[in-house]
C-alpha cells in the first residue's frame, strides 16, 4: 500500500465541454469524484493524501472562473468540515499565499484546519494556490536567512525547510483525462514516485478506479535506483 498518493485532478472542463456546458459545471461536477476519492483512500489505508486543486498558474484563467473556483471550494469546505473531522482525517492546505485568495475563504480554510489538527488518521492536504518550484525557491531563501554554510545544505537539511515539511514522499501521484505532465506539482516530493494516467476525466472518477491505481501500483517494483535482488539478496538475472 502506498503511503502517500497524491492525485492531479484533471478534466473538469472538458468534462463540461463534451456536454457543451459551461466549465464551471465541470468544477462543480468533481465534489462527488473528491469526497469519493478521500472515503476510498481513508478506508483503503493511505496514511497521506494530497489534492491538487489550484495551481499558482491557474491565476491565468478568466477571471470569472477564478471567482467561481474560490466560491466553490469555500463552499466544499464549509459543507464537508464536520465529515472530514468526523473521519478522523486530518486537513491542510498548501499554499495558500496570494493575495487574492479572498479573506473570507482564508478564514474557513484556518478554521478547518484548526478544527482538525489534532486527528490522527489520515493527512488530507489539498494544494491551493500552490507551484512546486515557488516552494524550493523558499526553502532556499530560508536556508539563506537561516544562516546556514553552503557546505553543509544536504538533500534532508533542504527537504526541512520546505513547507510542510513533514510531509512524507509521495509515492503514486494519479493523474486523470490521460494528460502525461507533472504541472509543477509538489516537484520535491514527487521525485521517486510511480505515475498513472487514467483516461478518465476527473468528475467520472470513482472509488473503484482509485482502487484499481492502488493496485496496478503494488504491481510494480520500486528499486530506486537499485537492481532488483532474489530472496538471497544477490542480482536477479
Amino acid at each position: 500500500m502506498p503511503r502517500h498518493v497524491a492525485c492531479v485532478m484533471d478534466g473538469n472542463g472538458r468534462w463540461a465541454q463534451q456536454r457543451s456546458l459551461p466549465r464551471t459545471v465541470g468544477h462543480r461536477a468533481a465534489e462527488t469524484t473528491v469526497i469519493d476519492v478521500i472515503e476510498a483512500a481513508r478506508s483503503a489505508g493511505v496514511g497521506w493524501l494530497s489534492l491538487f486543486a489550484f495551481s499558482t498558474e491557474n491565476w491565468r484563467r478568466p477571471d470569472t472562473e477564478v471567482a467561481f473556483l474560490m466560491h466553490l471550494v469555500r463552499r466544499v469546505v464549509r459543507k464537508h468540515a464536520p465529515l472530514l473531522h468526523a473521519r478522523g482525517i486530518r486537513c491542510r492546505f498548501l499554499g495558500m499565499t496570494d493575495p487574492r485568495i479572498p479573506p473570507e475563504l482564508s478564514r474557513d480554510i484556518e478554521d478547518l484546519t484548526t478544527l482538525t489538527a489534532a486527528n490522527r488518521g489520515m493527512t488530507l492536504t489539498v494544494a491551493f494556490d500552490h507551484g512546486g518550484r515557488r516552494d524550493i525557491v523558499e526553502a532556499a531563501r530560508s536556508l539563506i536567512r537561516s544562516g546556514v554554510p553552503a557546505e553543509t545544505v544536504d538533500e534532508e537539511m533542504f527537504a526541512a525547510h520546505l513547507p510542510m515539511a513533514d510531509t512524507p514522499d509521495v509515492d503514486l501521484v494519479i493523474r486523470t483525462s490521460g494528460e502525461q505532465r507533472i504541472s509543477n506539482f509538489m516537484l520535491w516530493q514527487v521525485a521517486y514516485a510511480e505515475w498513472l494516467f487514467p483516461p478518465v476525466l476527473w468528475p467520472d472518477f470513482r472509488a473503484p478506479d482509485f482502487l484499481q491505481c492502488l493496485h496496478a501500483y503494488r504491481q510494480r517494483e520500486r528499486r530506486f535506483g537499485a537492481v532488483p535482488t532474489d530472496e538471497n539478496g544477490a542480482p536477479r538475472s
